[in-house]
């Protein structure tokens, strides 16, 4: 059979666009599919409130992309994408004092913890200061590691629950809030094992690269990475859902940037029954609710330090969050929910047309909700910044529901692809050993359903891509002309 494309890539988020590029730097024809009208995914900007203001719909701060092997490696500061660093890489209000500053020098966190500090030092120095090639470690499948003394360090810890090492390590509030608020971001319960490794992950993030937005928009990431895939020869087509594979040109190898629920609608009659049962059975995580806004002015927090830091989280105490998350897990809704907030206007103009301010916050809530949420996120803020409501002009908010509509990946309004707990964070979608490849011939998950799981990082792709380079193209290793 005539092949029109040597890969076909379904889905234009951050890790089929990496797959795309992937495989056109070996000089492969590539073609990218997107259901919407515009690409991105996860990393879509867009004007959800007035003209001229930019909301990031999903992701809006990457210490993972800025953290990508394979990101860094291209040149995508030639095709539009610029960091910007705001002054504190997050800030984490208390009630009954000033917030909590995650500084991106270490040494400065001695005055933020006071006795915890050595214990913080301790934890988050050897990560940090090797942070590129941890990296490089923890951002693909499970295999031995090129470092193991180090991964080892980091794996001791990262297997605990958040609430077990946080204990086991600080005494004051502060850093236990701290970290409790990094650790959040798991979507997990913080007494579930292994709901720590994001927190250090985060942590040593903000310590070595920092916490960046991107100028413009969450979109400028893979714009810029849609640009130089067309100069390598790639082809792009937007506004085309894919429910069939008859529908797709006729390709060698097929890579889906998409969850196991909308591959078996499209390729399930590829499967074996035993591999489809297994897919069946995937686990999708808990959802969000967020809220876009147009401030007056920025946000009054009582520590007015926090509008120094691009993201703040809003949650108090380590007992407020584990209290929040443990809610959400139990198919309830908080009513003090963990608040994510980034204030990206503050750091970049050209996110308002005009003197007023744009804020993103989203909160955890269970899967599949359609529970507005708002008065609850604002009462959270609130308590940390009187006077917050005075100052909202506009809100634009999402349901999880919601979010599923937007984006048919977001499965109950799931913002990782799946659960992310030690049952299938290596083996997502299935197997522990090969999870980008299916039973099928030349077909592939490139999603965030696969090793290393959600984020911005575009290695799920490049994985995959490295996997049908071996497979379909029988290219070793040493033969390509890309090598990270």
């Amino acid at each position: 059979m005539k092949q029109d494309y040597d890969a076909i890539v379904v889905g234009s988020g951050p890790n089929g666009m990496a797959a795309a590029v992937r495989l056109a730097l070996e000089g492969y024809s590539v073609k990218v599919f997107e259901a919407g009208e515009s690409i991105g995914g996860g990393t879509r900007t867009l004007e959800l409130t007035e003209p001229g203001f930019m909301h990031d719909i999903c992701s809006a701060i990457h210490p993972m992309a800025i953290s990508s092997p394979f990101l860094r490696s291209l040149p995508l500061e030639s095709h539009g994408l610029e960091w910007i660093q705001p002054e504190i890489p997050l800030a984490h209000p208390m009630d009954d004092g000033p917030a909590v500053l995650q500084h991106r020098d270490l040494g400065n966190m001695k005055d933020e913890l006071g006795d915890d500090f050595k214990a913080y030092e301790k934890l988050f120095h050897p990560l940090g200061e090797s942070w590129h090639k941890l990296a490089s470690e923890l951002l693909g499948p499970l295999r031995l590691p090129n470092r193991p003394l180090r991964m080892a360090l980091f794996g001791i810890n990262a297997l605990q629950s958040a609430e077990g090492l946080i204990n086991r390590k600080f005494s004051t509030g502060r850093a236990k809030a701290l970290f409790a608020g990094l650790a959040a971001h798991s979507l997990m319960p913080l007494d579930k094992t292994m709901s720590s490794a994001i927190g250090l992950v985060l942590g040593a993030a903000a310590h070595s690269v920092g916490w960046p937005l991107a100028k413009g928009g969450s979109g400028k990431i893979t714009g810029s990475m849609a640009a130089y895939l067309e100069t390598l020869g790639g082809e792009i087509e937007t506004g085309r859902r894919v429910t069939d594979l008859k529908m797709l040109p006729a390709a060698k190898a097929i890579l889906f940037d998409l969850t196991p629920k909308q591959v078996l609608k499209i390729a399930g009659d590829r499967f074996p029954e035993s591999y489809r049962k297994k897919l069946q059975k995937y686990r999708y995580g808990a959802g969000v609710f967020k809220v876009d806004y147009i401030l007056k002015e920025p946000v009054p927090w009582k520590d007015p330090r926090c509008n120094k830091a691009g993201t703040v989280h809003v949650g108090g105490t380590l007992a407020d969050i584990a209290a929040s998350e443990r809610s959400m897990s139990r198919n309830r809704h908080s009513s003090r929910p963990y608040v994510l907030v980034a204030q990206q206007s503050l750091f970049d103009d050209t996110r308002t047309p005009d003197h007023r301010h744009t804020l993103w916050a989203y909160c955890h809530v269970p899967n599949g909700s359609g529970r507005d949420m708002t008065r609850e996120i604002e009462n959270q803020i609130e308590r940390f910044a009187p006077g917050f409501r005075d100052i909202i002009e506009r809100r634009s908010g999402m349901t999880a529901n919601d979010f599923e509509t937007y984006n048919p990946n977001y499965i109950g309004g799931d913002i990782n692809g799946g659960i992310q707990d030690i049952r299938q964070l290596f083996s997502r979608p299935v197997s522990l050993i090969h999870p980008y490849a299916t039973p099928a011939e030349g077909i592939y998950f490139c999603s965030s359903s696969t090793p290393p799981g959600g984020g911005v990082h575009g290695m799920c792709g490049f994985h995959a891509a490295e996997l049908v380079l071996k497979r379909e193209f029988e290219l070793k290793q040493s033969e390509r002309q890309f090598r990270l």
